[in-house]
């Protein structure tokens, strides 16, 4: 199977691929964090280069509710944001619509101002074997949805919440992630997880068959 793995420079999804056999690519502005198959560049240069999968990490700096309060900052909208915001949906949307027969794309919670498709489900990290919180969703088209594979009892936050909060003498969570690259990168149970499932022989219009 020929999968495009979009907006990716760690090269996890892309690597739980190769190890099963498939022709994988991971594809990012950035160059890849460990070597292996990767384009560096607009992923738009190859979006229609006979891809059978693509799974997709798009930017959500500016899509995602944990950025609100920037949005919406004084309670006035700042413009400039919501333009950037605007631009990050169709990019996003972009990707959706691309001709490519099976897709999954995967996003944190998104602003309701932006209204955003519903997304087909939400997964956890302590879902995959990682003990760690952090909601992700996926919008899939002509895929399962995503089986949990090793649900753990115990996990913390892994991004931070509420970190004004602290101030106010409300809760708070600076979670565990060291930086931008950390809170970003898919954890590896779920890259696997997406790998086994969604390369099974007869996958069809969502479908095990």
């Amino acid at each position: 199977m020929k999968v495009l793995v979009a907006c990716e420079y760690s090269g996890t999804v892309r690597d739980a691929f190769l190890a099963l056999g498939h022709d994988a690519i991971s594809c990012d502005l950035l160059p890849t964090d460990v070597p292996g198959p990767h384009y560096q560049g607009d992923v738009f240069d190859i979006i229609n280069d006979g891809w059978d999968l693509m799974i997709a990490h798009p930017p959500c700096t500016y899509i995602s509710k944990a950025g609100a309060r920037w949005m919406f900052g004084n309670g006035q909208i700042n413009g400039t944001r919501l333009k950037k915001a605007y631009e990050a949906k169709k990019f996003f949307m972009d990707l959706y619509n691309a001709p490519i027969g099976m897709i999954a794309i995967e996003n944190p919670t998104p602003l309701k101002i932006l209204k955003m498709p519903e997304p087909t489900q939400s997964v956890h990290p302590y879902e995959f074997g990682h003990p760690f919180s952090k909601k992700t969703f996926l919008w899939l088209k002509n895929l399962p949805k995503l089986q949990r594979t090793n649900i753990l009892s115990q996990y913390q936050p892994y991004l931070p919440s509420n970190t004004g909060g602290k101030k106010r003498g409300q809760s708070y969570n600076f979670g565990t992630a060291k930086n931008w690259k950390e809170s970003s990168t898919t954890f590896p149970g779920i890259a696997e997880a997406m790998a086994d499932q969604w390369s099974k022989p007869g996958i069809i219009q969502g479908k095990l068959l």
